[in-house]
């Protein structure tokens, strides 16, 4: 049961979902990812994305190239998990108005 809440922490962050969605369209290097997941540092995308790698959810592939290539790129396994990260932020995209009017409500009851 640890195990599974250890996954399922990796996998449910916020930077693991947004980086498994930006790589559904293909490989992507490091700068390009960083564009396309607004707001995450490079730390945090560094250590995202190396994570993901332990995991075998995303390969990182570099090529001995001058200046230096590095590409990221979703594993089988990642593209399977994918599915349920676009459904999980569509479902977001769907009701985060809603959402957001129960915070409010919330926030201004004594």
């Amino acid at each position: 049961m640890d195990f599974i809440r250890q996954v399922l922490d990796r996998v449910g962050d916020k930077w693991s979902l947004l980086v498994i969605a930006a790589l559904e369209a293909g490989p992507l290097r490091y700068t390009d990812l960083q564009r396309d997941v607004p707001g995450i540092s490079q730390r945090m995308l560094t250590l995202t994305v190396r994570q993901l790698q332990q995991d075998g959810l995303v390969t990182r592939t570099a090529y001995a190239e001058v200046p230096p290539r590095v590409e990221y790129a979703l594993t089988p396994l990642g593209r399977s998990l994918h599915h349920i990260v676009t459904s999980l932020i569509t479902w977001v995209a769907d009701h985060h108005g809603q959402i957001r009017e129960h915070r409010d409500h919330t926030a201004t009851r004594p």
